[in-house]
């Protein structure tokens, strides 16, 4: 089987997305299915590119004894559309951004907003989703990190169901 891959994206690649990352790759060890994965997280923009996650991030996983994954921000490329099978963007300005760097369109579905998971694990359903807010501007990490933690649940839920995975 080959592997799913998954790409998170915000705004600048040191805060939100590289959290999700982090976060989704330490709930796929704890169900013992990381080697079905491949997880990344890139940026829109270029503004953070080579920079290592935020201090916030960094502290805030320690916190939560969740090992953060070592990256640099990239940009999202064209190229990342056609290689994951999931991008997941974190704010409605994301997902624009996002489809504009796809060409245009998300014409294979592949493009999620994050909070559109919550809850799945309960409903096995998406929901209208809320943006996950950007702690560059609030500094609120401990909430950042909860809506995180809330999307990353529901998105595994949802690709252990449609990839039809087994615990």
């Amino acid at each position: 089987m080959s592997k799913i891959k998954v790409l998170f994206i915000c705004h600048g690649n040191i805060c939100r997305s590289t959290m999700a990352q982090s976060v989704f790759t330490h709930f796929a060890r704890q169900f013992h299915l990381d080697s079905c994965f491949e997880i990344d997280s890139a940026a829109t923009s270029t503004e953070e590119i080579g920079n290592p996650p935020h201090h916030g991030t960094k502290k805030k996983l320690q916190q939560e004894q969740i090992p953060l994954i070592p990256h640099r921000a990239r940009q999202m490329t064209r190229a990342d559309y056609t290689y994951y099978d999931y991008l997941i963007g974190m704010d409605g300005a994301n997902i624009r951004n996002m489809t504009r760097i796809a060409g245009g369109s998300d014409v294979e579905g592949k493009i999620y907003k994050m909070l559109s998971f919550a809850d799945y694990e309960k409903t096995h359903r998406l929901s209208e989703a809320r943006d996950v807010a950007d702690p560059w501007y609030t500094g609120d990490f401990d909430q950042t990190f909860e809506d995180v933690l809330v999307g990353c649940k529901g998105l595994l839920a949802y690709i252990i169901d449609k990839e039809q995975l087994h615990k």
